[in-house]
């Protein structure tokens, strides 16, 4: 008997995903937080390596906006080259193994941070190019 209530989705164009606003605010905190750790903390393996996937997961989504707001941008845009630089250094960098370190977090945490200032940019290029 199927009791369940969910839907599956096939959405391999993102189009669903892209009419929903990031949750902006929590992941700003934890990178401010995470950024702000100096020396050893009292955070395990465990807890480290599930903080760096959480960073990894939000960082992939805000690429993924990224992208959309790049691509709205006409080919020779000075905001897009830049946009495909800093995707291209995000695809790097997310393809790395998660440790569960310090490092590896706060390494994820300014990929977040950067993928922001670029979203943010490119927000204000694609309302001038309109």
């Amino acid at each position: 008997m199927h009791t369940s209530s969910h839907t599956v989705l096939y959405d391999p164009d993102g189009l669903i995903e892209a009419g929903l606003p990031l949750d902006r605010e929590p992941y700003e905190c934890l990178v401010k937080a995470v950024l702000a750790w100096t020396g050893e903390d009292t955070l395990t393996t465990r807890d480290l390596e599930q903080i760096a996937l959480q960073l990894t997961g939000h960082a992939r989504a805000v690429a993924s906006d990224v992208r959309r707001r790049a691509d709205q941008l006409p080919k020779d845009s000075g905001p897009k080259a830049l946009a495909d630089v800093v995707l291209r250094e995000a695809e790097g960098r997310l393809s790395t193994t998660i440790e569960g370190t310090v490092r590896c977090v706060q390494n994820r945490a300014r990929l977040v941070r950067a993928l922001y200032e670029r979203l943010d940019r490119l927000d204000a290029a694609v309302t001038q190019a309109v």
